[in-house]
């Protein structure tokens, strides 16, 4: 049996939870929270220790350590757990700083653990259909890539809990809504070179201390084709869809949905994607919807690739990849 413990007792933790409960596997050996009434009521639902401190809890013989905080302070927790001889299971985004991420990879490899990265859109079947066909050079040269990302986050989103919109602790809409967005696009296409963009917060003045919508150009280092990047917070009431369009030799493929999760649209040279599984359920956080609830295959990789059975599927150096080009982003929209 693989024993975890989470630190971090909200939505994300309370799902890693249950698939760890879930998982034949797997052992949910303890928790902690800052505030000792979510540990508490974490242990009553799932199991495991609720512990009075992270120290603690590092003692414990979990193997490897669910990091489910705010943003900006997965970095410490990450060397924390892993100078204590940890293995770790990080939250996208991995951090919001590439220098914080040097550092955790730098730990991880000190101390010879295994550093993950939650990125479980990657499991989605259309993206791996997708990524089949690139890597096996199907779709011949990529011309031009569009990602879109259009969601909902109200006041009501931003008042649950006070690191939302703080960029200390929240660290921008790209790094929180987004960056699975980015990661598909590292994933699929390789890293990029941001050419132009700019971002404003447009609908979100006195809730953010960032922005709410991104317009960006960038190029495809691997294939020399173009892409852009759309995104925003202020879809009216709910999401409308986040999708990448591919534009290549061989075909035109729309992966799109509310979350990457189906083939929308494709006219291909004989190579049209078919059969998919259907995955349909969105993280669910009653008045609004994140990524795809895919928890259960990463906590399943992070399992296997412990035990060698499998390749980890989101390493620390891809989820640095990811916080590097948000940052390019970010830095472009400044030099404007």
């Amino acid at each position: 049996m693989t024993k975890f413990a989470i630190v971090g007792c909200g939505h994300i933790g309370k799902r890693h939870a249950k698939h760890i409960i879930n998982h034949p596997q797997a052992e949910l050996v303890g928790m902690y929270d800052l505030l000792m009434e979510a540990s508490e009521n974490l242990s009553k639902e799932y199991g495991g220790v609720a512990f009075a401190s992270y120290d603690e809890l590092l003692l414990s013989d979990a193997e490897i350590i669910n990091v489910c905080t705010p943003n900006g302070s997965h970095h410490n927790l990450t060397v924390q757990a892993l100078n204590a001889g940890k293995n770790v299971l990080v939250e996208k985004p991995m951090s919001i700083k590439k220098t914080h991420c040097e550092r955790m990879i730098k730990a991880a490899l000190d101390n010879g653990k295994n550093l993950f990265v939650v990125k479980q859109n990657r499991f989605n079947p259309p993206v791996q259909a997708v990524k089949n066909m690139i890597e096996l050079g199907a779709l011949g040269e990529i011309f031009s890539v569009v990602v879109n990302g259009y969601w909902n986050r109200n006041e009501q989103y931003y008042k649950q809990s006070e690191w939302r919109g703080t960029l200390e602790l929240d660290g921008g809409t790209l790094f929180t809504q987004f960056s699975h967005f980015v990661d598909i696009l590292y994933y699929l296409f390789g890293d990029i070179e941001v050419i132009a963009g700019t971002c404003v917060n447009a609908n979100h003045k006195g809730l953010i201390e960032f922005e709410d919508t991104g317009h960006f150009v960038f190029k495809l280092k691997e294939s020399n084709g173009i892409g852009s990047l759309n995104y925003t917070t202020t879809s009216f009431e709910k999401n409308l869809e986040g999708s990448i369009c591919i534009f290549a030799e061989n075909g035109t493929i729309k992966i799109g949905g509310q979350y990457l999760n189906t083939i929308e649209y494709q006219s291909t040279n004989g190579l049209d994607i078919i059969d998919l599984p259907v995955i349909d359920k969105a993280n669910d956080y009653g008045f609004y919807a994140g990524s795809m609830s895919n928890h259960d295959k990463v906590i399943d990789n992070v399992i296997q690739s412990l035990n060698g059975r499998e390749k980890i599927m989101t390493n620390a150096y891809d989820g640095l990849k990811v916080v590097e080009i948000i940052e390019s982003f970010y830095a472009v929209s400044k030099s404007q």
